[in-house]
């Protein structure tokens, strides 16, 4: 089992007599709290949601389904401390970032090790994790120029015009639990760097990141009430796409969940933004740079047991590039599973449920394709009860197939063989899908072709996860993304707050008056 180095509960972050499990020893039961004013509170919950372990199947936490009034305290309590923050300089928040953002970096593999027990990731994969949000709170920094206004003198005799951004109130945040640290740290440090408070509705199969990386935003120096955190399921969502105070939502998760918060959320008046499922394809010409592309594309695959929302899940192979199917079965075959702590290339998925759902598909493939290498089933010593599935490509995919049409989400690779790239792009684009895509070629043309054809919003070329660095914003399209405001970079800037334009007057001595008259509001000379 892990071992961290030494305990959590004595790094310089932790809050005064606070305590984090290391990882939950044998028969323990962690009890989650909500973060309200800058306490840990416990709940008067009368239901609570088990936080299974995915390597064994037990009982390591139970979190809240906070109520109602914990609920809207945590709201309200937000909403007073807006009216405060909002006051406070754009770069003194700035300031509060950059200790924020070194505190992540310090503390980067204590959150990795912590990732590890309580979703399985790898903790090589969970570093990952720590370092694309920490990339975002580094993002956070650039806000004194990135919040600037505009102006314009004279707009017509003696007339200004200036506009500048205001933030909205108070903002939320629904998260997943694929990224435990990452999703989260899309959300609040921008939201909140722009003057705005947030409540954060943490996965509830993964809490305890959450409850880390809060410790760190007290630590450098955020006041109490900027960021809640409540605890819960359904109900907690609900209470946030309805709750009248709250002004804007953004949530990352699957498309059934993610559809219902947009319109439940939008039909209150909200803002709103959601990152939804995905089916992301990989066209390969067989003119590729042929060990790089099926090095690239088998990480892209099976890397993170396949939790990625960009992970490639489709590879669209191109005339003579389909004689490349077995080298991709050999790589595949070779990947090995097993506990995150040990840094296996699989880790188990993280829980029963989606474990099912992929082995389902997986059988739709033996009926309806060609099942290359099946992953089902494997042995993991020592871990007889983790949630585990092997690399598994099924060959011959087309629409229709479940297999295709449905989000895996696990270690899968569907491959589709297509006779030319007008062919593929054709294919690609009919999904209904737009998270990413990418393309292995050495032809440049080509790849300007498949670049301006492709429907996609996030187009990798010459490489498959085409995850944008923050000062760009994370595109995806179609039935992957819902809402007018992409995450992150200057999209984040105009999620997060809304202009304030001032037209202002001030007559020179002895400057003609306004007439008495109905015709115009002032002379546009």
């Amino acid at each position: 089992m892990l071992n961290l180095r030494k305990s959590i509960a004595r790094r310089s972050f932790a809050a005064p007599n606070y305590t984090y499990p290391a990882i939950p020893a044998a028969g323990d039961v962690y009890e989650y709290k909500n973060y309200i004013n800058g306490r840990w509170v416990k709940s008067n919950a009368t239901e609570w949601i088990d936080q299974i372990c995915p390597l064994t199947q037990r009982v390591i936490g139970r979190v809240p389904q906070s109520t109602d009034a914990e609920f809207n305290e945590a709201v309200e309590n937000c909403q007073d401390a807006f009216e405060s923050w909002k006051m406070v300089s754009v770069p003194q928040r700035v300031r509060h970032m950059l200790t924020f953002q070194e505190l992540l970096k310090v503390h980067q593999k204590d959150l990795a090790e912590t990732i590890c027990w309580e979703h399985g990731k790898p903790i090589s994969d969970g570093m990952g994790d720590v370092f694309r949000g920490y990339e975002i709170a580094e993002h956070a920094c650039s806000f004194n120029s990135l919040m600037m206004g505009e102006t314009m003198n004279n707009v017509s005799t003696g007339i200004d015009i200036q506009s500048y951004r205001v933030p909205l109130g108070v903002c939320a945040g629904i998260t997943p639990y694929n990224f435990p640290a990452m999703v989260p740290l899309w959300m609040y440090p921008l939201a909140i760097t722009a003057g705005n408070t947030f409540i954060c509705k943490p996965s509830e199969r993964v809490p305890m990141t959450s409850e880390m990386i809060v410790d760190m935003l007290s630590a450098s120096g955020v006041p109490a009430g900027v960021v809640n955190i409540v605890q819960g399921g359904k109900p907690t969502v609900d209470n946030i796409c309805d709750h009248e105070l709250i002004k804007a939502v953004s949530f990352v998760g699957a498309n059934h969940a993610g559809e219902y918060i947009y319109t439940r959320a939008s039909a209150t008046g909200k803002r709103a933004q959601v990152n939804m499922g995905a089916k992301n394809h990989c066209i390969v010409l067989p003119d590729a740079d042929k060990e790089d592309t099926l090095n690239a594309i088998t990480g892209a695959c099976f890397g993170s047991t396949g939790q990625r929302c960009m992970a490639i899940s489709v590879v669209v192979l191109v005339g003579e590039a389909q004689q490349w199917v077995p080298d991709l079965v050999e790589k595949a075959s070779k990947l090995k599973c097993g506990p995150g702590h040990l840094n296996m290339d699989i880790g188990p998925t993280n829980n029963k449920a989606l474990l099912a759902n992929i082995e389902r598909l997986i059988a739709d493939g033996e009926k309806n394709a060609t099942l290359l290498l099946d992953g089902r089933n494997p042995t993991v010593e020592g871990y007889p009860d983790g949630n585990w599935i092997g690399a598994t490509v099924i060959d011959g995919c087309e629409q229709g197939m479940a297999c295709y049409d449905e989000e895996i989400f696990g270690p899968v690779m569907c491959i589709v063989r297509k006779n030319n790239l007008e062919d593929a792009i054709k294919f690609v684009n009919e999904n209904p899908y737009g998270n990413g895509v990418a393309c292995f070629s050495a032809n440049g043309h080509v790849m300007r072709k498949f670049q301006t054809e492709i429907e996609a919003g996030q187009i990798g070329i010459n490489l498959p996860i085409p995850v944008p660095l923050p000062m760009f914003s994370f595109t995806g399209n179609k039935a992957s993304m819902w809402g007018t405001a992409n995450f992150y970079g200057k999209a984040a800037v105009n999620f997060y707050t809304s202009w304030k334009t001032i037209t202002a007057r001030w007559k020179e001595e002895g400057a003609p008056k306004y007439d008495t008259s109905t015709s115009s509001t002032f002379d546009m000379k």
